[in-house]
């Protein structure tokens, strides 16, 4: 898909890899309509974008009268939306056997289910124009689960089966789904978590981790080319491979950096 003058939502935008997806894409020529709780965040992340005519709608993405006011606002100002990245997110560092129930279901409605109802309120759009896009932001923690943040392993699961199966069902509108699938982005997701905090090794592991920028140019190419999976960095692929040939050593490595035997 050619993004030049292309109406992009994205949410989570005012830091880390959704900041720097309004970046790529505003440098690529696209027309951005973000969201994110904080309304300073979201002015520094246009500006920092180079795009002062960017539309921002402030506000908590898991709220549905947020959700309308933003697609609404989008077409007031746009008068379409081409590609929608639903990036905003949150992660837990708590065993899944312990994580109280109301923490397991406001991570479930930011990851999962914030998602599907903003792209339920996107297709109908998108299907009259017979074109649109739908970006997953995803994990590598939603190929092979990672046990030191199980709930959230199992969110970005459900999110990438959804991109799948959206395929397939929008295929005969030309609406195509991609799944992004990132490492370690250098954010502040571990500072933004619920509850917990991550294994020592795994905080350590922060020194192989890429820059937001990083990601967010194959996203912008995953776009442009159709992409259905982007995994950044593509090394990643290895321990999704490695996940499927060698299931109990990848297990037993991921259970010791968790500490745990």
């Amino acid at each position: 898909m050619q993004i030049e003058n292309k109406v992009v939502i994205i949410t989570g935008a005012s830091e880390g890899i959704g900041a720097a997806c309004a970046a790529e894409f505003a440098r690529c020529g696209a027309k951005l309509s973000l969201t994110a709780r904080s309304e300073d965040g979201l002015r520094k992340a246009a500006a920092s974008a180079g795009a002062p005519d960017a539309l921002m709608t402030p506000g908590d993405i898991t709220d549905d009268a947020h959700r309308r006011s933003l697609v609404e606002r989008t077409l007031e100002r746009f008068g379409s939306i081409d590609i929608l990245i639903n990036n905003a997110g949150i992660g837990i560092y708590v065993p899944a056997w312990r994580v109280p129930m109301e923490e397991a279901r406001h991570l479930m409605e930011l990851n999962f289910f914030a998602p599907l109802a903003l792209t339920q309120m996107v297709v109908p759009h998108m299907r009259e124009r017979r074109s649109g896009m739908i970006v997953n932001v995803g994990s590598i923690a939603g190929k092979v689960t990672l046990p030191w943040m199980t709930l959230y392993s199992v969110s970005k699961y459900a999110l990438g089966s959804l991109t799948e199966g959206l395929r397939m069902e929008l295929r005969r509108d030309n609406i195509r789904t991609m799944i992004v699938c990132p490492g370690y982005v250098k954010t502040a997701f571990q500072q933004h978590v619920r509850a917990g905090q991550a294994p020592e090794r795994v905080i350590k592991a922060r020194r192989f981790a890429i820059e937001p920028a990083q990601c967010a140019t194959s996203i912008r190419r995953g776009v442009e080319r159709n992409a259905r999976t982007v995994v950044a960095p593509p090394a990643s692929w290895l321990l999704v491979v490695a996940a499927r040939v060698f299931p109990s050593i990848v297990e037993a490595r991921l259970a010791a950096m968790n500490g745990t035997k």
